[in-house]
């Protein structure tokens, strides 16, 4: 195995991962995390790209995956998940082809025009997409293809990221850990330097816990949380305060399968949280 796979395999069984991921792809080049069904799709695909990405290994049939992101975007395509084949086909060294379809965004998503993500679609998180996590991740593809958005529409978009300031964090009803970051990662790539917010901190579980929750000082745990505050740390030049505990809830979290679930009671692996999974213990790594 190489460094990274020995590094992370010495906390979680990497094996594991890695044949779930690999008995989940199929002939088209997609992925689909439950193995016995053939609809293959963006997202399980993006993170089996992620994840082979994060370990540093080569992904099969690299080929067939580009064909099937790019085959992927299309105008009835989710806005997200348009964005997620963007920065997938990056990923793979396919960034050119990735900007020739790049202009398939602008009919859903044109802060000029005060339209943030129409036909918004499925959702990472919250079942339907908000307009937030639809800026999030169109700002994140276009930074992994180099389109840059105009003066103007880096401006709009930050005064419609600025609407979900909630106190010491960004919500809507209330600060969440996933809008805190989302809308900080956003500013940040933009060229904006807001200030640091406490609500990472806020939410973060040590003694016998361990991982972070969605908003402050509750229970229990979750993964998606947990793979933000991280990130939400790391973004301001911050580290976590109980990092061996973090690793021992993400232990917690992998399935007989290889695959990880979302939180400590029981639950079913997907790509998603499995590559949140990983990519947390690679977090913790500079810390242990």
């Amino acid at each position: 195995m190489g460094t990274k796979l020995t590094e992370i395999g010495k906390y979680i069984d990497i094996n594991g991962v890695l044949d779930y991921i690999g008995s989940r792809r199929h002939e088209d080049g997609g992925y689909c995390f439950v193995s016995a069904l053939d609809d293959t799709n963006v997202n399980d695909t993006y993170y089996a790209v992620k994840l082979h990405e994060l370990l540093g290994i080569e992904i099969p049939e690299k080929e067939k995956t580009i064909e099937f992101l790019s085959k992927a975007i299309q105008p009835q395509t989710a806005v997200v998940a348009i964005a997620m084949a963007l920065e997938g086909l990056a990923v793979l060294g396919a960034k050119d082809v990735a900007r020739e379809k790049s202009d398939i965004v602008f009919t859903k998503y044109s802060p000029l025009e005060g339209k943030f993500a129409v036909g918004l679609g499925g959702s990472e998180e919250f079942g339907t997409a908000t307009p937030l996590e639809a800026t999030y991740w169109v700002v994140k593809a276009f930074r992994a293809i180099g389109v840059e958005f105009s003066g103007d529409e880096r401006e709009a978009i930050r005064e419609f990221v600025m609407r979900f300031r909630n106190g010491n964090g960004y919500g809507t009803k209330h600060p969440s850990t996933t809008m805190t970051y989302q809308a900080l990662y956003t500013l940040h790539t933009l060229g904006y330097r807001p200030p640091k917010s406490a609500h990472f901190r806020n939410c973060e579980l040590c003694g016998e816990w361990g991982g972070f929750t969605e908003v402050p000082y509750s229970l229990p745990p979750y993964l998606e949380p947990t793979f933000y505050a991280v990130r939400g740390l790391e973004l301001q030049g911050e580290r976590p305060t109980c990092p061996k505990r973090h690793v021992w809830f993400i232990r917690q979290l992998q399935n007989s399968n290889g695959g990880f679930r979302r939180s400590l009671e029981l639950g079913i692996s997907n790509f998603q949280n499995t590559y949140r999974a990983v990519a947390v213990v690679d977090s913790m790594l500079r810390f242990l």
